[in-house]
């Protein structure tokens, strides 16, 4: 088996000829950038692009084939320079009803082996979607209804940040996933946990042992790609590997969850929009400690306190490692030209991460950043949690 480096969710930001898709998303990202990006500086082998049902990007992609450094793969995905798999997907906005009978949101990620799977799934959701030229529109069905669509196109469907307060299945539609998928639940290989949660919080809720756990960054700029990834064991990079991998067949599997801290993550508690604020104490924080308001957006952590049906965190034997990662742009002290000058002498930022001696690093940044990346490495810096749409703080040493 291989060892493979794997970011699943990647935005872009702009086609390439300036054609808006993720109207949120740096214009920098592209179908082009995004395969230089992993190739170049990330050291990622596999990247799931999720905005390549919109009809701009479908062209960019037809294009960037014709350019004749990447080309299509007999068992799916796009190879870029052989050393590069893009898997094409698609991040659809579904409409829940949960158990209130209030309507919620969710987000799923959809992906397909071939440039002309999703080319025919895009056709089909533009009766579903008003613009389909942008990215995460909201669709008028369900979950239970994109599935079949997804599958009849050859695909997969992973539900996307599952916790998150405003477009997510446990966040916004409903206690638990099986009540919305219903007998079709099994057809779900996998769900992205996001990044203000982990493998333990998620493994307090008994639905989810059989399915395994992605860690994705959900990159909106280029620099974010692999805040989160996946270490895979395949034997080779292409879609149908990837999909053993996610249903753990043939020894294919995920060996390892890198992910930031969840204290980093922009939702992780819950915050007071009135105080503007995110408001300490034990979970599940229902209202402000200040101003006793309940305008407040929920964090992951404090709502999994609430659906939770198991009394401790128990991940199955399966289960592999969860890894906190702390990326190169979060740790104090490293701006962008030191982050360059470390790619240009070491490679990429997986290499970096994990392969690289701490005196290597003072070799090239001095003592003290390096002695701040190798307490990234193993863990020893403290965090300020993050809520509300800001992103957690990474500070100082955990017992200074």
């Amino acid at each position: 088996m291989n060892e493979v480096f794997a970011d699943l969710h990647v935005h872009i930001g702009r086609s390439q000829n300036n054609k808006p898709i993720k109207i949120t998303a740096a214009r920098s990202l592209n179908f082009a950038n995004i395969a230089k990006e992993c190739y170049d500086r990330k050291g990622i082998s596999m990247v799931g692009i999720i905005d390549c049902a919109s009809p701009y990007v479908i062209e960019d992609i037809e294009n960037f084939l014709k350019e004749g450094e990447a080309y299509e793969l007999e068992k799916g995905g796009i190879i870029y320079k052989d050393k590069v798999c893009i898997i094409l997907g698609s991040e659809v906005e579904t409409s829940e009803i949960n158990e209130e009978g209030k309507t919620g949101s969710a987000h799923n990620l959809c992906y397909f082996p071939k440039l002309e799977d999703i080319k025919e799934f895009s056709k089909e959701m533009s009766k579903h979607i008003k613009n389909i030229t942008l990215s995460t529109q909201r669709s008028d069905i369900s979950g239970y209804e994109l599935i079949d669509i997804v599958e009849k196109h050859h695909g997969i469907l992973v539900p996307a940040h599952i916790f998150t307060p405003h477009k997510s299945y446990y966040g916004k539609c409903t206690k638990k996933l099986e009540r919305i998928f219903k007998e079709k639940y099994s057809h779900i290989p996998a769900v992205e946990l996001g990044l203000s949660s982990d493998t333990f919080l998620a493994d307090e809720i008994s639905e989810l042992e059989n399915k395994t756990f992605l860690t994705n960054s959900d990159a909106h700029s280029l620099p974010k790609i692999a805040r989160e990834y996946n270490k895979l064991a395949l034997e080779d990079i292409n879609f149908e590997e990837l999909v053993k991998a996610l249903k753990g067949q043939e020894g294919r599997k995920v060996e390892c969850n890198y992910g930031l801290d969840p204290k980093l993550g922009k939702y992780h508690r819950t915050y007071c929009e009135t105080c503007e604020k995110t408001i300490p104490g034990e979970a599940p924080v229902t209202k402000c400690d200040t101003c006793d308001s309940k305008n407040i957006t929920m964090g992951v952590y404090d709502r999994i306190e609430i659906i939770k049906d198991k009394k401790e965190s128990k991940s199955p034997t399966n289960r592999p490692p969860y890894i906190y990662q702390i990326p190169l742009q979060f740790i104090p002290g490293l701006g962008g030209k030191t982050i360059d000058k470390l790619l240009q002498t070491f490679g990429t930022e997986m290499t970096i991460l994990h392969k690289i001696s701490k005196d290597d690093i003072e070799g090239v940044v001095g003592g003290k950043l390096a002695g701040i990346i190798e307490e990234a490495r193993k863990g020893e810096l403290a965090i300020q949690a993050g809520g509300g749409g800001v992103y957690g703080k990474v500070t100082t040493k955990k017992d200074s």
